[in-house]
C-alpha cells in the first residue's frame, strides 16, 4: 500500500478542516448534535480542535517551510510528490518456525520488522511462551536479533526459521524467571491496581461475555429475545437515590486466580560459591507447589534442574532424577501435575483475552478504587525493590541511562520524509514515557526518603536529590529566590508554568534549540520537578554558566547572537517580541524571551534554554499594579484581583484565540475602510480625511466594543458572534496558514491592500520581526493597512503581527526609554487580552454549554474545556458566577454544579497539600482516612486515631522527626474537625476563587448545590492520588465516621509532563475528517485508516489519539453499513479508553454508548442492554442523573427496551429523558417532542392510546411551531396522530361492543404490534445523531458538485458577502503568528 503524504499540503489551503467542521456543525442542526464529527478526538475535544496542546498551528507551518528548504514559491504539494510518495508497508509474507517440540507453524511477517519481533511473538505464543534463551536459525546461521527481516539474505516466503535453545547467562536466567513469573501472573490484576509497569484495568469483557464481533454469531438468534433478562439493578433505574460504589469493579471471573504455584523465589543460598560457579551455578531458586511439596532448584548454563539443598543445607548436587530442562515451566511441569494442569488452563486463557486488555499504555494510569487482594509472595517484585533497578531497563548495556543524552539526540534525528519523521516521533515519543516512569519512581522515592540529598547539610525543604541521572527539586521557595512573586506559592506554581513552557517549545521543534526533559510529579503533599541534566552543570556555578537571560529576576542581564537567532524562530509560533532590557550598567540588552529563560551551553555543545516559566505574557486580572487601570470589562467584574504569587500567566489557547480574534478585527476594518474609499473616490480631498476619522472611530479595539453589552449579561449579537467564531478553533485556524506562499496566492486576487508579491525587499530590521510587509501600490490601501494596524496593535505597520512582550510588569525588569511608546503599546494589548477574556471567553464558554457544544462531565472534562478555550482555572468562581447570573440559569445547572464541586475539591486540595506535608510516614493511613472522614462524613466529631500501638516508643521517634521534609509537629493533623475544615474551604474559596460559598459543612454543600459525596470522593481522590478501598461507605451515618484507616490502601502520585505528539498521523486524522465533512465517507476512511496506521507507528498500540481514530473509524464503518467492523473498531476504542483514560472516565462512558448502538445494530440485544446500563451507572457516579447526556443514555436504554417488549420499563427511561430533555433544551425544542414521540411510541404498543395521543400532540405542537406545516417531520407527526385516533377509536368500540354484548361479542382484532428491530434502530440512530439519506446516484452527483462549489466560492472571498461580512478564516492576509 502506497501511502501519498502530498493530500496534506495540498488540502489545507481549500480545505481547512475547521471550516468545515464548522459548516458541518450548523448544517447538521445543533439538535442533532452528535454528528459523524462531533468529537471525533479522544481528548473528548470536539471536531473542530487540534488534539494537539495547541500545536497543531507551529508543527504544520514547520513542516511545509521545510519542505520548500526555502524556496518560498515552491508549490509544497509538488515537492511532496517528488519525495513522499513512499511505500510505508511492503507486502507482508509467510515463514515457517519450527520450535523444539512443537509441530512447526506458519507466521506472517513484514519486511520492516526486526529479528526480535519475532522473538516477542514466540515469547507471548501459547505453545512457545515459556521459552526465552533462544536463537532463531536459516540454514544453520544465527540472525541478528536487532536485523531487519527485509536485510537477510535467502529469507523469503516459505523459508523455514528453527528455534534453537541457548546457553543461559546470569542475566538470561533472570529475564527467564522474571518472564515465567509475568506468565504465571498474566491474568492477575494487582499490577494493575498497584500501579506498576504501566498496567491498568478494564471490564469491558465482564459485560460482553466475549460474545462481540464474530463470535456473536454462535448465539442462535431467534430465541434470543425470550432470554433476555433486562431488569436492571435497582440502583440504575432513573430516580433511585442510591450510589453504590462496589459495581464499579465487577467481579472479573477469569481473575480468580488458578493457582499454579505457592511460592517461587530466589533462594536464600544465592549466589553460587566460586566452585559452583565453575560448574555453571548462575543462581538457586526455592519453589513450593501446590502439593505442598518444598523443592530448591538450580539455574545453570544448560537450564534448571533439581539441587538437593533445603532451607538450612547447601548441597548444590543434582537431585536424582534432576529433571534437566531448559525451560524452568518443563521442569516444573514434571515435578507438579497441579502445575501442568492449570499452567496451560491459564495460558489458554491469556490468549484468549483481547490484546488491549494486557498491552502495556504509554503512561500509567492509577485507580482510585481497589478490592482487598492478598498480598503473595513475588520474587520478582521483592528484587526489584532491593536491588531499586535504577530504573535501568534489563535490555540496555550499562547501567544507568544518561537521558538527557536520549531526550537530545531522538530530536536530533532527521526529519526529511515521511518515514525519517515517523522513527524519529517514534523515538522521541519512547525516551518520553520512559523518561516520565523513571521520574516518577524516583520522586517518590525522594519523598520517602530513599534518596540521599547532594546538599545533606541543608535543612529539608532545600534539599536536591540526583537519582539515575535525573534531577530533583521540591517546590519550595528555597533562599528566598521568590519573595518577591509569593514565595512558597509562587514556587509551587512555577514548575507548572514552566512546564507549559517547555511543552511550547519542543512543539514549536527549532532545530538546535534544546528544552529539558521536565516531568512534574506532586506525591504526599509535596511538588517535586524531575529534569534532565544539563552535561558540564553540575561542575561549574550558574554565574559562569548562563550565557543568555538573567540569573536574578533581571537586575543583571546577558544576551548571546547565538540565542537570538534560535529564540527569533520561536517568536512567531509563539508570539513572543524581541525586546531590550536595561542590565545593572544601564545598558540595553536584546531579548527574545522572559529575562527569566536562561541559555546554558552545555558541555555536549548544545544550546539549552531553561526557567521557561514566564514564556506567556502575565495575566493582568490577577496582577494588581500601582497607577495601572485595567480595561472596563476586568473592573465590572472586580478585576484586579490579589493572587497568591504573581506568576499567573495568560494561557497559549488564549494567545492564540486573542490573535485570531484580533485578525478578524483587522480584516473587517480593512475591508469596510476599503468600501468606504470606494464610495469617497469621487469625493474631495476634505471629505476623505474624515472618512479615515470615521473608519478610525469604527476601529475601536475589541476590548471596547466587547464591553458594549445587554445589562444581562449575554453578549450583544456583534460581539458574540466574533467571540464565538474564535475560541476552539483558534488552534486548528492557524495551522492552515500553512506558508505564507500559499495564502499570499489566494489573496491576491481579492484583497489589493495587503498582498505581498513583493515589490521590494524588506528591510533587516523588518525581516527580523518575522514581517512579510511590502509597500502597497496605491497608497490610500496602504494608509488603510496602517489605520487597521494601529487600531488593533500590530507591530508593524505594514501586516498583521501581534506579538506580546512577556517581561511587562516583570518586578525588577527595566526597559530603555527609548521603547516607552513601544512599551505602552504593549501594556494596553495585555490590558485587551485580559478584558478578551472576560468579556469575550467566558461568555461563549458559557454559550456553548448552553447549546451543548460542549458537554463537560466531572471536573477534569470542564478544566478541558475552559483550557481549550485559554480560561484558567483560577476564574472558575467568575464563570460560576456567570452562569448564575444567566438568565437560563436552570438550563446550565450541571455546569454550575460541577463547576462547584470542583470548586470544593480543589480548596480541598489545597489544604490536603499542606496537612499531608506535617504527616509522618507511619500516620499516614490514619491522617488521610481523617481528613477524608471531615470533608465528607455526617459525622459531626470525627476524631483522629492516633496509630500508637504500632508505635513502640516516643522518644525513637523524636530523634527522626526532622528528617521529614517540612517538618513541624507531626500530630497536628489529628486535630482537625469537620466544621474547622469547612470554614478553610470556604475562606480558601473566597481568597483563591473570590467565590462565596455558602455552607459549614457536607451536608450542607449537598443539600444547597444538589452535589453527591460519591462524585466528591472520586474527584479529591483523583486529583490528590488516593486510593480508597472499593466497598459500601456510609457517609450519612451520624454515629460513626465513613473511613477508617485499613480503608486507605494507597497514595498515588499524580504526575504531569509533555505529551509528544505524531504530527504526520494527526494531519491525515485531519484530512480524513474533513474529508468525511465534505461527505467523500469513503476517502475519510482510506485517510483515517491510514492515520490510524501512523498512529500505530509512533504511539504503539496504546494512545488517547488512536482511540479517537478507532471512534471515529467505527462509525464511518457503521455509517457505510458495514456493522461487524464497526462493532470490532468500537470493541478497541472501549477498551483502550478504559485502559488509557480510566474506567469511568466521561470519555470511556461516551465509547460505551457508542458500542451499545453497534451491538443493537448487529442483533446482540443483551449485551447492548448490559452496555447502556453499565454506562448510566457510571454515569450516575461520575455526574448524577441531572444531565443533559443522560437523556440521551434514557433515550438509548428506553429505546432498546422497546424493542425488546419490556414497554413499562422502557416507560421510566423514556420519561426521564423527556423531563431531562424539556430542562436542558427548553419545552419548544426539537429534542423534546422526539423525546414525546418515543414515549408516544410506548404508550401505543401497550395499547394506552390516550397517553399516546397526548404526548404525540404535544410533539406535533412543537414541530409545527419550529419548522411549520410543511416539513416532513411535522407531516410525518399528523400521520401518526391520525393512525393514532383510528387505533383508539377501533378500541374504543371494541370494548363498547363487550360491554353491551358480553362475552359473545363479535371482536375485531387489534392490531397490537411488537415494533420491528428496524425501526427501533432507526430511532436509535437518530437520537445519537446518525442520519442515512437515502440517496440516488445523480443526488450524489449533485451534492458533490454543491459541495465543491460552495468550496470554490469560499476561496474566491464570494461567500463573504453572503455571511453579512463575516469573514472566513481562509482568507487570510499575510500574518505573522
Amino acid at each position: 500500500m502506497v501511502s501519498k503524504t502530498d493530500d496534506i499540503p495540498a488540502s489545507v489551503p481549500n480545505c481547512n478542516p475547521v471550516d468545515l467542521a464548522r459548516e458541518g456543525e450548523t448544517a447538521n442542526s445543533k439538535d442533532t448534535s452528535k454528528t459523524a464529527l462531533k468529537d471525533p478526538c479522544a481528548c473528548g475535544h470536539r471536531g473542530d480542535t487540534a488534539v494537539m496542546n495547541g500545536d497543531a498551528s507551529h508543527d504544520q507551518a514547520e513542516e511545509a517551510d521545510s519542505k520548500q528548504d526555502g524556496s518560498a514559491d515552491a508549490d509544497p504539494a509538488e515537492d511532496a510528490n517528488e519525495q513522499e510518495v513512499i511505500v510505508i508497508q511492503d507486502t507482508g509474507f509467510t515463514v515457517k518456525i519450527q520450535a523444539p517440540g512443537t509441530e512447526p507453524f506458519d507466521l506472517q511477517v513484514s519486511p520492516q520488522e526486526m529479528v526480535q519481533e519475532i522473538h516477542q511473538v514466540l515469547m507471548d505464543r501459547e505453545d512457545t511462551c515459556h521459552r526465552t534463551c533462544f536463537s532463531l536459525q536459516l540454514d544453520g546461521n544465527v540472525l541478528d536479533n536487532f536485523a531487519e527481516l527485509k536485510s537477510i539474505e535467502g529469507l523469503q516466503e516459505g523459508s523455514l526459521l528453527k528455534v534453537v535453545e541457548e546457553p543461559y547467562t546470569v542475566r538470561e536466567a533472570r529475564i527467564h524467571v522474571r518472564h515465567i513469573r509475568d506468565l504465571l501472573k498474566s491474568l492477575d490484576p494487582s499490577d494493575a491496581y498497584n500501579g506498576v509497569d504501566c498496567n491498568s484495568l478494564s471490564f469491558l469483557s465482564v459485560f460482553t461475555d466475549g460474545d462481540l464481533g464474530d463470535t456473536g454469531k454462535r448465539k442462535k438468534k431467534g430465541n434470543e429475545l425470550e432470554q433476555i433478562d433486562c431488569t436492571p439493578p435497582e440502583h440504575i433505574l432513573p430516580g433511585s437515590k442510591e450510589r453504590p460504589l462496589v459495581p464499579l469493579q465487577p467481579q472479573n471471573k477469569d481473575w480468580k486466580p488458578m493457582q499454579c504455584l505457592k511460592v517461587l523465589t530466589m533462594s536464600g543460598w544465592n549466589p553460587p560459591p566460586g566452585n559452583r560457579k565453575m560448574h555453571g551455578d548462575l543462581m538457586y531458586l526455592y519453589i513450593v507447589t501446590v502439593e505442598d511439596r518444598h523443592v530448591s532448584i538450580t539455574a545453570s548454563t544448560r537450564g534448571f534442574y533439581l539441587n538437593q539443598s533445603t532451607t538450612y543445607n547447601f548441597n548444590p548436587k543434582p537431585a536424582n532424577p534432576s529433571f534437566l530442562s531448559h525451560s524452568l515451566v518443563e521442569l516444573l511441569s514434571q515435578i507438579s501435575a497441579a502445575f501442568k494442569k492449570n499452567f496451560t488452563a491459564l495460558q489458554k486463557k491469556r490468549v484468549q483475552r483481547h490484546p488491549f486488555e494486557r498491552i502495556a499504555t504509554p503512561f500509567q494510569v492509577y485507580s482510585w478504587t481497589a478490592p482487598q487482594i492478598d498480598h503473595a509472595m513475588d520474587c520478582v517484585r521483592a528484587e526489584d525493590a532491593y536491588t531499586s533497578r535504577l530504573g535501568y531497563e534489563e535490555h540496555i548495556p550499562g547501567q544507568t541511562r544518561d537521558w538527557n543524552e536520549e531526550l537530545q539526540t531522538t530530536r536530533e534525528l532527521s526529519r526529511k520524509n515521511l518515514p525519517e519523521r515517523l522513527l524519529r516521533e517514534r523515538a522521541i515519543f519512547k525516551v518520553h514515557s520512559d523518561f516520565a516512569a523513571a521520574a516518577t519512581r524516583g520522586a517518590m522515592a525522594v519523598i520517602d526518603g530513599n534518596v540521599m540529598a547532594i546538599n545533606p547539610g541543608e535543612e529539608t525543604r532545600m534539599q536536591m536529590f540526583i537519582w539515575n541521572n535525573i534531577f530533583f527539586s521540591l517546590g519550595f521557595d528555597v533562599r528566598d529566590h521568590y519573595r518577591e512573586l509569593g514565595g512558597d506559592a509562587a514556587a509551587h506554581a512555577a514548575p507548572t508554568n514552566d512546564l507549559n513552557g517547555v511543552r511550547a517549545y519542543s512543539a514549536v521543534d527549532v532545530e538546535g534549540l534544546y528544552t529539558l526533559g521536565t516531568v512534574v510529579v506532586d506525591y504526599r503533599g509535596y511538588r517535586v520537578t524531575a529534569q534532565s541534566i544539563i552535561p558540564g552543570i553540575l561542575e561549574r556555578e550558574q554565574e559562569q554558566s548562563v550565557i543568555y537571560g538573567s540569573i536574578d529576576f533581571g537586575k543583571t542581564v546577558v544576551s548571546h547572537p547565538k540565542y537570538l537567532e534560535l529564540l527569533e524562530k520561536t517568536s512567531r509560533p509563539l508570539k513572543v517580541q524581541r525586546h531590550a532590557v536595561l542590565n545593572e550598567k544601564e545598558t540595553a540588552v536584546e531579548l527574545c524571551s522572559s529575562v527569566e529563560c536562561k541559555g546554558i551551553i552545555g558541555n555536549d555543545g548544545r544550546h539549552y534554554i531553561l526557567d521557561l516559566l514566564r514564556t506567556f505574557p502575565p495575566d493582568l486580572n490577577f496582577l494588581p499594579v500601582e497607577g495601572e487601570e485595567l480595561a472596563p470589562e476586568s473592573q465590572k467584574l472586580g478585576f484586579p484581583r490579589q493572587h497568591r504569587h504573581r506568576l499567573a500567566c495568560l494561557r497559549q489557547e488564549l494567545i492564540e484565540a486573542f490573535v485570531e480574534h484580533r485578525y478578524l478585527l483587522f480584516m473587517k476594518m480593512a475591508a469596510l475602510q476599503l468600501m468606504q474609499q470606494k464610495a469617497n473616490k469621487d469625493r474631495t480631498a476634505a471629505l476623505h480625511d474624515t472618512s479615515t476619522a470615521d473608519a478610525e472611530s469604527e476601529s475601536k479595539p475589541p476590548a471596547l466594543e466587547a464591553s458594549e453589552k445587554v445589562p444581562d449579561g449575554t453578549p450583544t449579537s456583534q460581539t458574540s458572534s466574533e467571540s464565538t467564531l474564535t475560541p476552539d478553533d483558534s488552534e486548528a485556524t492557524t495551522a492552515s496558514e500553512n506558508s505564507a506562499s500559499e495564502n499570499q496566492e489566494d489573496l491576491k486576487s481579492d484583497f489589493p491592500t495587503a498582498n505581498t508579491n513583493g515589490t521590494h525587499e524588506p528591510s533587516a530590521a523588518e525581516r527580523q520581526n518575522g514581517g512579510c510587509d511590502s509597500p502597497l501600490e496605491d497608497p490610500k490601501s496602504r494608509e488603510v493597512v496602517l489605520n487597521a494596524c494601529k487600531a488593533v496593535g500590530s507591530i508593524s505597520n505594514t501586516s498583521f503581527d501581534i506579538r506580546f512582550n512577556p517581561d511587562i510588569f516583570s518586578p525588577g525588569v527595566r526597559f530603555p526609554d527609548d521603547s516607552t511608546d513601544d512599551i505602552q503599546k504593549q501594556k494596553q494589548l495585555l490590558k485587551d487580552a485580559a478584558a478578551f477574556l472576560v468579556s469575550c471567553q467566558i461568555p461563549s464558554f458559557v454559550k456553548d454549554c448552553l447549546d451543548h457544544s460542549s458537554l463537560p462531565m466531572d471536573g477534569a472534562t470542564m478544566t478541558e474545556a475552559l483550557h481549550q478555550r485559554g480560561i484558567n482555572v483560577r476564574y472558575l468562581g467568575t464563570v460560576l458566577e456567570f452562569v448564575d447570573n444567566m438568565p437560563a440559569k436552570a438550563q446550565l445547572e450541571h455546569i454550575y454544579r460541577i463547576g462547584i464541586s470542583e470548586l470544593i475539591t480543589r480548596c480541598a486540595k489545597h489544604i490536603f497539600k499542606t496537612y499531608l506535608q506535617g504527616v509522618e510516614l507511619s500516620a499516614l493511613s490514619a491522617a488521610v482516612s481523617h481528613f477524608l472522614n471531615c470533608l465528607l462524613s455526617s459525622f459531626p466529631d470525627a476524631v483522629a486515631h492516633l496509630p500508637a500501638d504500632e508505635l513502640v516508643s516516643r522518644r525513637k521517634n523524636r530523634k527522626r522527626r526532622n528528617r521529614v521534609p517540612g517538618g513541624g509537629d507531626n500530630t497536628a493533623w489529628a486535630s482537625l474537625t469537620p466544621s474547622e475544615l469547612w470554614k478553610n474551604i470556604t475562606s480558601e474559596a473566597q481568597s483563591y476563587y473570590h467565590f462565596n460559598l455558602q455552607c459549614e459543612s457536607v451536608d450542607q454543600a449537598v443539600e444547597k448545590y444538589g452535589l453527591q459525596k460519591i462524585t466528591l470522593l472520586r474527584e479529591i481522590s483523583i486529583k490528590t492520588g488516593i486510593q480508597i478501598l472499593i466497598k459500601e461507605y456510609n457517609f450519612d451515618s451520624r454515629h460513626k465516621p465513613a473511613f477508617t484507616e485499613e480503608d486507605i490502601l494507597n497514595i498515588f502520585p499524580v504526575v504531569k509532563h509533555v505529551n509528544p505528539k505524531a504530527s504526520d498521523a494527526f494531519h491525515f486524522f485531519q484530512s480524513g475528517q474533513a474529508k468525511v465533512q465534505q461527505g467523500f465517507l469513503k476517502e475519510g476512511c482510506e485517510l483515517i485508516n491510514e492515520a490510524l496506521n501512523l498512529f500505530n507507528n509512533v504511539y504503539g498500540a496504546m494512545h488517547v489519539e488512536i482511540c479517537a481514530c478507532l471512534r471515529l473509524l467505527a462509525r464511518l464503518n457503521y455509517i457505510m453499513g458495514d456493522h461487524p467492523e464497526a462493532l470490532s473498531n468500537q470493541q478497541k476504542a472501549v477498551l483502550m479508553s478504559e485502559r488509557v483514560l480510566g474506567i469511568e472516565h466521561p470519555n470511556t462512558i461516551q465509547e460505551y454508548m457508542h458500542l451499545a448502538l453497534y451491538c443493537f445494530a448487529n442483533g446482540q440485544l443483551s449485551t447492548a442492554l448490559k452496555l447502556l446500563y453499565r454506562a448510566r451507572y457510571l454515569m450516575l457516579v461520575v455526574c448524577g442523573e441531572d444531565h443533559p447526556e443522560m437523556a440521551l443514555l434514557d433515550s438509548n436504554i428506553g429505546l432498546v427496551l422497546h424493542g425488546v417488549m419490556e414497554y413499562d420499563l422502557s416507560l421510566r427511561f423514556l420519561e426521564n429523558a423527556l423531563a431531562i430533555n424539556s430542562k436542558y433544551h427548553g419545552t419548544r425544542s426539537l429534542k423534546v417532542a422526539l423525546s414525546h414521540h418515543l414515549v408516544a411510541r410506548v404508550n401505543e404498543s401497550k395499547a394506552e392510546f390516550r397517553s399516546a395521543l397526548q404526548h404525540e400532540k404535544e410533539g406535533y405542537t412543537i414541530y409545527k411551531n419550529q419548522v411549520g406545516e410543511a416539513h416532513e417531520k411535522t407531516k410525518e407527526s399528523s400521520e401518526y396522530l391520525k393512525y393514532l385516533t383510528q387505533q383508539a377509536v377501533a378500541l374504543q368500540r371494541t370494548m363498547n361492543e363487550i360491554y353491551k354484548n358480553g362475552s359473545n361479542a363479535s371482536i375485531m382484532p387489534l392490531k397490537f404490534t411488537a415494533p420491528s428491530m428496524a425501526s427501533v434502530l432507526e430511532q436509535l440512530n437518530i437520537i445519537n445523531g446518525i442520519i442515512f439519506i437515502p440517496l440516488s446516484q445523480k443526488d450524489l452527483e449533485n451534492l458533490k458538485a454543491e459541495v465543491q462549489r460552495r468550496q470554490l466560492m469560499q476561496d474566491s472571498g464570494k461567500i463573504e458577502e453572503q455571511q453579512g461580512g463575516q469573514l472566513e478564516l481562509d482568507d487570510k492576509l499575510p500574518v505573522d503568528d
